[in-house]
């Protein structure tokens, strides 16, 4: 550690201050004063609670995730502000604050929350304000490329994504034979389609649509372990997800019968920002249940083939009439009428439908892989800027001798 680097506690540098419920909130316009949340800013004001540059991080329920503030600004009562007082760099404890050991100082309750007495008596290594210039600096510079690096990436992420969705498309609207003759398909959204194929809604292939509902007493009543509770965020379109399963018993289980899954159902959730997004159940999935955002499509299978029907289900000729049923609803979700009348073309036959799921699955393998990679790329380049924040903010790596420009 450099001898710049002395044992201080946070009090000797700020101020941590409560914030306040906003007393007058104000529409937007150019002379507004920003309310900030744990989210960022999320609503106006036409007084200011302090002047910045500041410190901003998490009271309550949200912990920590700091955010450094210019000008004048509000901030809610769930929110901590800093003062940092003179002879300090206020960006320098800006990084040191994304490193804090927030976790050391939480209260393990059902609303996790800090005292900002807590974090002012905290002792970390800090230096002199010439170095905390200097590594402030190295740190803005070094970020702002890594987080040129995340947002390319992101962005890569977002186009595998919509070459997915477009490779799916083609097929289940144009076939595999670019030689076969083609028809109208009397749908704008689809377009024309193979002669021998068939315009056709869910309802003509579907022998049960539903969902299920929250227990009484909601998230209060999951268990550890039980029967597996399908919620929309363990539903995607590379498969069920596991993380954050959430469990049922027994006689929940029971009690909601009708929205008990089976292998090959079509899960689809119908609110929310998933709204649209399909897996289907695995055969060896074993007993689950579903709440009341994922419905269950539970086909004739000697009518559709359920794998390439799922494929159908995130394709843009589906995906498209979910977001005009919410354009021209008050957005609330999907109901089971809209979810039986959404419209596609099909091949007549399972034999077509299985050749066009087997090329379709080998394409979408290859993106989902190109995606994890992308994904663990990102994870790499986070784990890389919080280190890097760590050594360079507490004097770990000596940044003092380095250019500048070498880090521009």
């Amino acid at each position: 550690m450099s001898v710049d680097f002395k044992k201080s506690k946070l009090k000797y540098h700020l101020k941590v201050k409560n914030g306040r419920e906003v007393t007058n909130e104000v529409n937007y316009d150019d002379n507004v004063i920003d309310v900030y949340g744990s989210g960022g800013v999320f609503k106006y004001t036409d007084k200011k609670l302090f002047t910045g540059p500041s410190v901003l991080f998490g009271r309550k329920g949200t912990i920590g995730k700091p955010l450094y503030v210019e000008g004048d600004f509000w901030t809610v009562d769930t929110m901590y502000y800093t003062e940092i007082y003179p002879g300090n760099s206020p960006r320098y404890f800006y990084y040191l604050l994304e490193m804090f050991p927030w976790n050391q100082i939480v209260t393990q309750t059902a609303l996790p929350s800090i005292v900002g007495s807590e974090v002012e008596n905290y002792e970390l290594n800090i230096p002199s304000e010439e170095t905390q210039k200097i590594v402030a600096k190295y740190l803005e510079c070094k970020c702002v490329e890594i987080e040129a690096l995340l947002k390319h990436k992101e962005n890569l992420i977002i186009l595998l994504e919509q070459q997915r969705q477009s490779i799916i498309t083609e097929a289940v609207t144009k076939g595999l034979n670019p030689n076969v003759k083609m028809k109208d398909s009397g749908i704008e959204w689809i377009g024309v389609i193979p002669e021998h194929w068939e315009v056709k809604k869910v309802k003509h292939f579907a022998n049960h649509v539903g969902s299920g509902k929250t227990p009484s007493g909601g998230s209060e009543v999951y268990l550890d372990e039980g029967v597996p509770f399908l919620r929309s965020l363990n539903v995607h379109f590379d498969g069920i997800r596991l993380k954050d399963l959430a469990f049922i018993s027994e006689e929940t289980n029971a009690e909601m019968k009708s929205s008990q899954v089976k292998p090959l159902d079509i899960l689809l959730n119908i609110t929310g920002a998933s709204i649209g997004r399909t897996a289907i159940v695995p055969k060896d999935f074993g007993r689950a249940n579903v709440n009341q955002h994922v419905c269950i499509i539970r086909l004739n299978q000697r009518k559709v083939y359920p794998f390439y029907f799922n494929m159908l289900m995130s394709s843009y000729v589906i995906n498209q009439q979910i977001w005009f049923a919410q354009n021209g609803s008050s957005r609330e979700g999907l109901n089971f009428v809209q979810v039986k009348e959404l419209i596609f073309a099909i091949p007549p036959t399972l034999e077509e439908q299985r050749e066009i799921n087997k090329w379709l699955f080998n394409k979408q393998k290859a993106i989902f892989n190109l995606i994890s990679t992308v994904k663990e790329q990102i994870e790499k380049l986070k784990e890389y800027r919080q280190s890097l924040i760590y050594e360079a903010a507490t004097g770990k790596i000596n940044v003092r001798d380095t250019e500048l420009d070498e880090v521009r």
